[in-house]
């Protein structure tokens, strides 16, 4: 017997109903995965409310990498909702506040002296980078990459990359922001890796001549491998690349670690991949288990120019989140998470990169650490969401929770929960390899 049962259609009558309710209390525009309602979770595993047991390869877009309700966490939690719920740093403060915020000075890259405060998501903690830059330096202009996702709060939108759905028919945007291109190197045709990298490091160089001067620009934001960009993987000379040109126009570098952090690569954080120290840092998703807590994390000088008051938020740095988040690093440490990280890109190379060959719809498999892909393309070599959207359909009916990705909707991209075991792995990749052949054949 496997671990995933399905009993019903998805949605079954249950979800049915709730979703009548939905659709009259609730507005359109947040999206749904699956046409279900979660019951019960475990690990890798989701229970909906009509008895159907998913393996989740979602992750709540990479927000459990220690999985669902991890009994260290859930322990912590109800020892700290006996004590006091929130008091509110502004008004009185909290030890796991301090507590938490000498573990992520301690743990981020770079050996320098560091200062770290705390919001409620991910875009907060973009908004916050951004006003700390500007404050430091002086200088208003932000860089951020074609194909980047930063939020959907203003600025973070503004910095956003992709026009449907996030931008279409918000704007005006914040001003003061730029693009520069990001290597895609699955969808380059005319150059190699290494020669795309090259040009576009040029480009950068010439960006300050034709578009605003550099001494306009106070920090450049990135994230180390896009996630809702395509789960893009940037070479580390490129990464370095940008790195130098900032050292060299005194230009801060924020990485955007909210997908990408607390293991999901394989190491603790992305940047560590590329050798990159970056000036600040922006934490969330996987940081808590599932609570709803950010971080920025920055060079103490940096971080030290916004006055008091000047920055924070009444629910920032709940003591809920920041005792789960406590608790999910020495999980990630303890129980060697980024092992496991690694193991399963493993295991996704080995079972899908064969698959490449024998389907020509199959442009791209790629991973580091756990931050699988999977790219499509049609006959013409163009991409392919309509496929993906296929796959997806029939993969959540069969029990998978998967999502797509990428500009075009082509990617399917896995964050599965990093304490997912062997043998979920493998139903899952079943399922994922099985619904992929059936629909690349018809």
């Amino acid at each position: 017997m496997g671990y995933i049962k399905i009993n019903t259609a998805i949605p079954g009558p249950k979800a049915q109903a709730l979703l009548a309710r939905k659709e009259k209390s609730v507005p359109l525009g947040p999206f749904n995965t699956i046409k279900s309602f979660a019951e019960k979770g475990k690990g890798a595993l989701l229970t909906d409310v009509d008895g159907n047991t998913f393996i989740d390869f979602a992750g709540a877009i990479g927000t459990l990498n220690v999985g669902h309700c991890p009994p260290e966490v859930v322990d912590a939690l109800h020892e700290q909702i006996d004590r006091y719920l929130h008091p509110c740093f502004h008004v009185m403060m909290y030890e796991p506040y301090i507590e938490l915020s000498e573990l992520l000075n301690e743990i981020t890259p770079g050996t320098h002296d560091k200062k770290t405060f705390f919001l409620s998501s991910g875009a907060e903690a973009v908004e916050n980078a951004i006003k700390i830059a500007r404050k430091y330096s002086g200088r208003k202009g932000i860089i951020s990459f074609e194909r980047g996702f930063h939020g959907r709060t203003y600025m973070a939108m503004s910095l956003t990359s992709k026009v449907k759905p996030y931008k279409y028919q918000f704007g005006p945007f914040a001003p003061e922001t730029y693009k520069w291109p990001y290597p895609v190197y699955s969808q380059e045709k005319e150059m190699k890796p290494e020669e795309l990298d090259a040009y576009m490091l040029k480009k950068f160089e010439t960006f300050f001549l034709s578009e605003v001067p550099a001494t306009e620009i106070a920090a450049v934001i990135m994230e180390p491998i896009q996630g809702e960009g395509g789960f893009n993987i940037p070479s580390k000379v490129f990464v370095q690349g940008v790195k130098r040109i900032c050292e060299q126009y005194g230009i801060l570098f924020i990485a955007d670690e909210i997908q990408t952090g607390f293991g999901r690569t394989g190491k603790m954080f992305a940047m560590e991949h590329y050798d990159v120290v970056p000036d600040l840092m922006t934490m969330s998703k996987s940081i808590a288990a599932g609570l709803p807590i950010s971080a920025v994390t920055g060079r103490a000088e940096i971080m030290d120019s916004a006055g008091v008051g000047e920055i924070g938020g009444t629910f920032g740095g709940s003591p809920l989140g920041c005792v789960a988040a406590v608790k999910v690093v020495k999980m990630i440490e303890e129980q060697k998470l980024l092992e496991r990280a690694n193991l399963f890109g493993e295991k996704f190379h080995a079972r899908f990169g064969k698959l490449t060959d024998r389907f020509p719809e199959i442009g791209d498999i790629r991973s580091i650490g756990a931050m699988c892909a999977i790219e499509f393309f049609d006959k013409d070599d163009q991409p392919n969401g309509q496929l993906v959207r296929e796959i997806l359909a029939k993969a959540h009916q069969r029990g998978l929770i998967l999502m797509s990705a990428g500009l075009y909707g082509n990617v399917i991209r896995l964050l599965a929960p990093l304490v997912i075991t062997d043998e979920q792995i493998e139903e899952g990749f079943d399922v994922l390899e099985a619904v992929i052949i059936e629909c690349c054949e018809r």
